[in-house]
């Protein structure tokens, strides 16, 4: 008996075999996700609204129709790449909150190129994917420096630089690159047609191709590669990677590059895919809204896929109920709860997870006595 496995152990003790893991992992997230939904419900309740139409018209303002879920789509594109630079950087225990301002220097980056550059489809594209994932990286790179040189702690110099990065925004579209037939609103000169990311389906746009491309990507850099067993490692325990003999500063570098490219990326997507221009206000705070889907999909580069798609819906849904007299502002509260609910209900996980292997230590010894 002192070899049985817990399966026998539970046979034996005439109790049922434990539920697999994913179905506990999905039961207890999603109970986490319903409880947001059920608090949020509390929430409208209380301000006069009802619950039951409120999100009736989220549903149908994010998926009840094609024209919906393009849009949600559209929304979820960007989430996913910063999503996905997010969790990369975090992986390896580097706080990059700087996804925001990341995005906007990419976007600027590109749009350097489609407002001043006459160049044809074939070459505008290329240099605009390039140059927008390396300014989103050399956005990320200065943090980076400060970081591995000086120790000065990257979440307060990723945060300060979005606000820079906006700035700039303010100051291009305002200056050189204003539109001169916009009576002075705060967007550039249109994108020539040849900057114009080419279109899937509807108004999807091939930024999703490029989000999934960096998925299966990030997923095998992180579970097959020695450079992603190092990324990992060092997330786990920066003492035991300096131990072993890992270059942690040169990885603090590439990673925060890497993540910057990324969300460089989407903002290449925004001006390029969406608005063909840029524009005061480029992003409703997806760069913010990454760091949410990041620690919601578990750093799990295809949950980020996922829940991307979830919080664009969330996020397009949100815009729609306001016809309904419900504040927009109800779909961020919501996205709050669910990752509060969620950080809550992996606390609760491992309590679980922690008295199993308790009660199953305990039968094998007693079953070997």
């Amino acid at each position: 008996m002192a070899g049985a496995t817990a399966p026998t152990l539970n046979a034996a003790r005439g109790s049922a075999p434990p539920i697999a893991e994913w179905v506990e992992v999905v039961a207890i997230r999603g109970g986490a996700g319903m409880a947001a939904l059920a608090v949020g419900a509390i929430f409208l309740a209380a301000t006069g609204h009802d619950p039951w139409h409120a999100y009736r018209e989220m549903m149908i303002g994010a998926l009840g129709s094609s024209f919906a879920i393009e849009q949600t789509m559209i929304k979820a594109i960007p989430l996913m790449l910063t999503g996905l630079g997010v969790a990369l950087a975090f992986t390896m225990g580097l706080w990059n909150i700087g996804a925001e301002g990341q995005l906007v220097a990419g976007a600027l980056a590109a749009s350097w190129l489609a407002l001043t550059a006459s160049l044809p489809a074939l070459v505008m594209l290329p240099g605009l994917i390039l140059l927008g994932a390396a300014g989103g990286a050399a956005w990320a790179f200065i943090p980076a420096v400060l970081k591995a040189f000086v120790g000065v702690n990257e979440i307060i110099s990723t945060l300060m630089l979005n606000y820079i990065a906006l700035l700039w925004v303010d100051y291009m579209v305002f200056g050189s690159w204003a539109d001169p037939t916009a009576f002075s609103f705060p967007y550039s000169r249109p994108f020539p047609p040849q900057a114009h990311f080419p279109v899937l389906l509807g108004d999807i746009h091939i930024g999703l191709v490029f989000a999934l491309i960096a998925a299966v990507l990030l997923a095998g850099l992180l579970q097959r590669t020695h450079w992603g067993y190092e990324i990992r490692t060092i997330g786990a325990s920066l003492p035991a990677a300096r131990y072993a003999g890992m270059r942690v500063r040169r990885n603090v570098l590439l990673v925060m590059a890497a993540s910057g490219a990324l969300a460089g990326l989407a903002g290449v997507g925004e001006v390029s895919g969406v608005i063909h221009r840029i524009q005061q206000g480029i992003s409703p705070g997806y760069g913010f809204t990454a760091i949410i889907i990041a620690w919601v999909a578990r750093l799990n580069p295809w949950a980020v896929i996922l829940v991307a798609v979830l919080f664009a819906a969330l996020l397009n849904g949100g815009f729609v109920i306001q016809t309904a007299g419900v504040p927009a502002a109800i779909a961020y509260m919501i996205q709050a709860l669910v990752l509060f609910l969620v950080l809550a209900s992996e606390h609760l996980l491992r309590r679980v997870r922690r008295r199993r292997a308790l009660s199953q230590t305990r039968a094998a010894l007693e079953a070997g006595r």
